[in-house]
């Protein structure tokens, strides 16, 4: 019997483990239509860093206040990513994202789209990811920005407006401030139909396995 999904992928565009997260759970999901399991992912906002001044920050000294690493260990993680991001077809830059960005103005673009254009949300939601780790692109740039949408199939004239005033503002910190108070403080985060928490950038195999298992259990119930 076919089961249809309903996923909230709860991330933030500078977050590289989200761009890998992403990227196994769509593979995850392209091996379980053939189970007839599908499903509709929405992307919700979460920001790493909303008090990121405007110019952002160097990715290094960033880490190294945040988390207390070095340069050499932040060097370690890249490579990892790097290749977690290979395994699942997404390019990331060798020399990591540079720059550190306020992403609000990327979640109010998202938000647009999940309203005004849903079947194109999660296009947009990619070619930010591309922009930030693989083209090194700044994040709080409108001009950035409006060429994601253009790549991503959706208006710029809109795009250009919201981004000229403050709409959908609320409905993203309304937003942000729903996930927190239910207990996600850190990305990227799955949730299942609204019960069922998968946390991390997880492998294929663990989100295709977590999936199965839900489907399962929905189809018993």
């Amino acid at each position: 019997m076919p089961t249809s999904l309903k996923i909230d992928f709860v991330s933030d565009v500078s977050c590289p483990w989200c761009a890998i997260g992403l990227s196994a759970l769509e593979a995850a999901l392209a091996r379980l239509q053939g189970e007839g399991i599908t499903a509709r992912v929405h992307c919700q906002p979460f920001e790493l860093n909303p008090r990121m001044a405007p110019g952002g920050q160097d990715i290094t000294e960033h880490l190294t206040q945040k988390y207390g690493s070095t340069a050499e260990q932040q060097a370690q993680i890249r490579d990892t990513i790097r290749q977690r991001g290979a395994e699942v077809g997404f390019e990331f830059s060798p020399a990591g994202r540079g720059r550190i960005y306020n992403t609000f103005d990327a979640h109010r673009l998202l938000h647009w789209a999940g309203v005004e254009h849903g079947d194109r949300q999660l296009a947009l939601k990619k070619a930010l990811l591309v922009a930030c780790h693989r083209d090194r692109q700044s994040m709080e740039s409108h001009e950035v920005l409006l060429a994601v949408v253009q790549q991503a199939g959706l208006d710029t004239t809109r795009a250009q407006s919201i981004l000229g005033s403050g709409e959908f503002a609320e409905d993203v910190r309304a937003q942000e401030a729903l996930y927190t108070s239910s207990g996600i403080h850190s990305v990227p985060a799955v949730i299942v139909n609204d019960q069922h928490l998968i946390s991390g950038g997880q492998p294929t195999a663990v989100f295709e396995q977590a999936l199965r298992q839900i489907a399962a259990d929905e189809a018993a119930d």
